[in-house]
């Protein structure tokens, strides 16, 4: 049974450059082969395969995974590897573990620099390739080639892409060359006549069927075999005749009804080769039939007819053409079976490949020293050959290879075992215990058989068994927790597997740090270390923005130092913790996970602003956020409705509510309408994000906003302004001898979102813990916090002016009075030498909110004007003229029927509106009106603290001196100095230069 399934085992890796269609190959395949777990009408748009985030947002596949394929009677192991360059080392463990590899190449883009290195690659791990040219389609749809364009493009892409592999087998050829000549004579061994094989051949040939032509995208595929079997019959030839015919100078000559070469043939310069007349030309009419609109539907009919294809109706009346092709061709070329059955055709089962790639994988060593104990020797070549040979019978030696190792969020792992079993899967096995990832390795058996449960030892790449105990610090013994059979994300317990399969494994994340070697002896060579392409080259100094933090970053720097294969954490001479990474794009997937999964710490600027008063008893954090637009304007305008219902004025919110009426269904309650119209606003901003983000991160800001809304302490400023004072977060934490002013949602309990009595027992928990004078003091500070928000609110930090549009979320923590217990009588005599504790926590949280918004880019906000100007047309010139000095922003513009006026509607800064009525009559020679109407505040995007740095930035504006001030910072100087506030501003322009006036007679 064992030699039988090794034969129909094949483990295959897709490789190319990026988004020439690997992913959306594998989906496909997946769709047809994979058990159920992808519908064929997602394959191509789902990306199975790309089950990160990340790669979901950047679509591009960011790391290898692998998912076992049950073709006829066949297992296939297929592994996804990325095509960018920063991710190669992802490439190096994907082809390590594989026999066989897939080299996608874009028909349309051709061969590119990491084709190269992929190629590159499976030529250094002894890969067999085999050839797909992806995405014919666009050579018939976007550059509207003819056949023969199409085949002579074709052909240049296989000649190139042999060309490569041929540089590879001559600079093989070469290097084994020299190593004879070196060498004494008479020692030549069979590793070194490698490369007599057929050095000559091309390796990608279409009559050997390691090339096949496909469409990933839409479905479809062929190699010329299939071709070759239809027109057997047809033409009267036997199918290898046709496989040779069918690609290369080869012509049909339709009179004598033989295939000859390019002399044999008449007509001059009209003759197609037979790949061009029996192959290209079909599919071309296919798709004119389909897509053109004078197309011919006979020849959609023809094709179901002559292959007796079985299309739904629904699928042929659908009324988008490329549906009705996409259906057509996928049933008439499938592409899921064209691919596996070249796989199984063309690539090896393990058996024959570890034969052949065993001098990569376990190169033999040469033993000078003859004391070496010969047991230990034998035992080492028997552990080789069982390799070679790939023994897959419980006596054989247990050797596999892990090439990275992985984290997986626990809740991920299966939750019920083989039998049915609940498993535990919150235990130390595979990594950190404080970690809620757990490290599984991505391994390859490569002999014997590998059993849940089972001791091995694992062997470092510096491992040598002939040197016994010296060599302990590289070798280990582990006990394997559970085996996984890997499905994309998913993970399906096994008991046991033999070799020749591709496995996930649990229970090696303390002994593991990047790749080992696996073996159920010691006596045993490591296998040969990977290849990368390239080198972590891109070093970045990492700290957390709170020193508190940085237990949480060193262990997160761990974790990602051993999930990732390539990076490397080190800590340099003074004292930084560097991040090396492959480029911008691995560096920032870097980062990403080290926020979010390992360290869960913000590196870089703080979330939040501390201030601490100047007695010290009083720390102040203060944390901002922008609040969506709509709400914004919500709370603008219903800011006499707000007013009078936080004072508490129900007999004037009658009144209040005739100017609101428009938006009030009538006898509908006011509290219920503007608690409804706050909800739709932050739904609508949620709901506006949707398309750029996914439906958790949806889901999750729709959780967070129901959660801030019933925590609104407060207004700002003149407490009904469009700024919200949150209380802390219910769950913040308290040191151990201080108190936190917890707040109480007023504005919250008067809208309905939570209820009055839901924050009663805030109190009697915290007096039950904290003295109760300590919690008496941090009570009667709320009113300090909120007049903190309201002064910093009325005035912001860039020209004192009120605030728009921001939540802040205060805490504040109070300290009891060092000695309090002790000294209580001459505490209460002596003067507190800073002022009143109620003043200090005033400043403070004022203080800390505007440094909060200046620490997060802030911007102006202006009043807009809707302006709408009648303007004859030989004054459109200067109209536009006077508008663009005003800053102005033209909406639209539309004549008036029946008269020579133009109408132009635009948005006008009111801050620019001073005299532009005059100004326009002057350039227009009073032709022109205007009329203003205050329509909306709008923010001004451009930086007023823009300072160039990027090489871009540099190179048009200089080092910075030189800047001119924005239209941002232009506004905020002048309302400065119109408020007696300090500017900045260079009195001396030119201090080091001489100037003088040459007084001309």
């Amino acid at each position: 049974m064992g030699e039988f399934d090794r034969k129909k085992i094949r483990n295959i890796c897709i490789l190319a450059h990026v988004d020439h269609g690997k992913t959306t190959l594998a989906d496909h395949l997946i769709a047809s082969y994979g058990g159920g777990v992808l519908h064929p009408k997602q394959a191509g748009r789902l990306r199975f395969m790309d089950y990160l985030d990340e790669e979901q947002r950047r679509a591009i596949t960011m790391k290898s995974s692998s998912i076992a394929l049950q073709y006829k009677d066949h297992s296939i192991n297929l592994i996804d590897s990325p095509g960018h360059m920063d991710f190669c080392s992802e490439v190096s463990t994907a082809a390590r573990l594989s026999d066989g590899a897939l080299v996608l190449v874009d028909a349309v883009e051709g061969v590119h620099i990491q084709t190269h290195a992929v190629l590159r690659q499976a030529w250094i791990e002894k890969l067999t390739p085999c050839l797909v040219l992806n995405k014919i389609d666009r050579l018939i749809c976007e550059l509207k080639l003819s056949p023969m364009e199409a085949y002579n493009r074709l052909q240049r892409i296989v000649h190139e892409v042999n060309g490569i592999m041929s540089a590879y087998k001559s600079e093989k050829y070469l290097s084994d060359v020299d190593s004879i000549l070196a060498g004494r004579s008479g020692e030549v061994g069979d590793e070194n006549l490698e490369f007599i094989e057929d050095d000559e051949e091309d390796t990608f040939q279409p009559h050997k069927g390691n090339v096949v032509f496909v469409c990933a995208l839409d479905g479809w595929g062929f190699g010329i075999g299939e071709f070759a079997g239809f027109y057997a019959l047809k033409l009267g030839a036997s199918v290898s005749a046709l496989l040779k015919a069918l690609w290369g100078p080869r012509y049909f000559n339709p009179k004598t009804k033989m295939i000859v070469g390019k002399k044999g043939i008449g007509g001059g310069n009209k003759a197609r080769p037979m790949f061009v007349q029996f192959v290209l030309e079909p599919l071309w009419q296919v798709y004119e039939a389909a897509l053109e609109a004078y197309g011919d539907r006979v020849v959609l009919e023809k094709v179901i007819k002559s292959f007796n294809l079985s299309i739904p109706p629904r699928d042929l009346q659908n009324k988008d053409p490329k549906a009705v092709l996409q259906s057509v061709m996928s049933r008439w070329l499938p592409l899921a079976d064209t691919i596996l059955s070249m796989v199984v055709k063309c690539l090896p089962d393990p058996i024959v490949a570890q034969s052949l790639r065993i001098t990569r994988l376990l190169p033999k060593r040469e033993v000078i020293n003859d004391a070496i104990e010969s047991d230990v020797l034998a035992e080492a070549e028997l552990v080789r050959k069982s390799v070679e040979a790939c023994d897959s019978s419980s006596e054989a030696p247990c050797v596999a290879f892990v090439s990275k190792m992985f984290a997986v969020p626990l809740k991920m792992l299966p939750q019920m075992g083989l039998h049915g079993e609940v498993l535990n899967n919150f235990t130390d096995y595979g990594g950190d215990g404080e970690s809620d990832e757990c490290f599984l390795a991505f391994a390859r058996i490569f002999s014997g058989v590998l059993c849940s449960g089972q001791r091995v030892f694992v062997l470092s790449a510096l491992y040598d068994p002939l040197k016994g105990e010296s060599m302990q610090k590289h070798v280990q013994e582990a006990e394997l927790h559970s085996l996984y059979l890997m499905m994309g994300q998913g993970l399906k317990p096994v008991a046991s597997a033999k070799a020749g399969n591709v496995v996930a494994i649990r229970g090696l994340g303390q002994h593991i740090l990047k790749s080992a070697t696996l073996s159920s002896t010691k006596s045993c060579w490591p296998f040969s270390s990977m290849v990368f392409q390239v080198s972590p080259t891109l070093k970045v100094a990492i700290e957390p923005s709170d020193p508190a933090d940085m237990a949480a970053l060193m262990k997160g720097l761990r974790l990602l130092n051993h999930a990732d294969p390539f990076v490397e954490v080190t800590v340099s001479s003074r004292g930084e913790h560097v991040l090396a990474a492959a480029g911008e794009v691995h560096l920032e997937r870097c980062i990403k996970d080290l926020k979010d999964r390992f360290a869960k710490v913000l590196s870089g600027s703080s979330e939040y602003i501390e201030r601490v008063t100047p007695n010290g008893r009083c720390v102040i954090r203060v944390q901002v956020m922008k609040l969506p637009p709509a709400l914004t304007k919500v709370l603008d305008e219903s800011s006499v409705l707000l007013g009078d219902l936080i004072r508490g004025k129900s007999g004037h919110m009658e009144k209040s509510l005739e100017c609101q009426r428009t938006s009030i269904v009538e006898g509908e309650n006011p509290i219920e309408a503007l608690k409804k119209r706050i909800i739709d606003a932050t739904e609508s901003d949620i709901m506006s994000g949707s398309s750029e983000i996914d439906k958790d991160r949806s889901e999750k800001c729709r959780i967070l906003w129901e959660r801030l809304l019933k925590r609104i302490w407060v207004l700002g400023p003149r407490q009904v302004g469009p700024n919200i004072l949150l209380t802390p977060n219910s769950t913040g934490k308290t040191t151990d001898c201080s108190v936190i002013v917890r707040g109480s949602p007023c504005v919250s309990e008067r809208l309905g979102f939570v209820s009055v009595s839901s924050n009663g027992d805030v109190a009697s928990e915290a007096s039950s813990v904290e003295t109760h004078s300590l919690y008496q003091e941090a009570e009667s500070l709320e009113s300090s916090i909120v007049s903190g928000f309201q002064l910093a609110t009325a005035a912001g930090p860039l020209c004192e002016e009120p605030m728009w549009g921001l939540a802040f979320v205060v805490e504040a923590y109070i300290s009891p009075l060092v000695g309090q217990s002790n000294e209580s009588e001459t505490s209460h005599q002596q003067p507190e030498p800073y002022g009143i504790l109620t003043g200090q926590v005033m400043t403070a949280v004022k203080d800390a909110c505007r440094a909060a918004v200046l620490q997060n880019k802030p911007r102006l906000v202006e009043a807009m004007y809707f302006c709408e100007l009648n303007t004859p047309t030989e004054y459109l010139g200067p109209m536009y003229a006077v508008l663009a000095r005003r800053r102005a922003r033209v909406l639209k513009e539309e004549m008036q029927e029946g008269s020579p006026l133009f109408t132009v509607h635009a948005y006008v800064p009111v801050a620019e509106s001073f005299g532009f009525a005059d100004e326009l009559r002057r350039w227009t020679s009073g032709a022109s009106s205007a009329l203003l109407v205050l329509s909306h505040w709008e923010a001004l995007p451009e930086d007023p603290f823009f300072v160039p740095k990027t090489e871009e930035e540099l190179e048009e504006f200089g080092d910075g001196s030189s800047v001119l001030h924005n239209t941002a910072r232009k506004l905020i100087d002048a309302v400065r100095r119109r408020k007696g506030l300090p500017v900045e501003d260079k009195v001396v322009q030119h201090a080091t230069k001489q100037r003088t006036l040459a007084r001309k007679v």
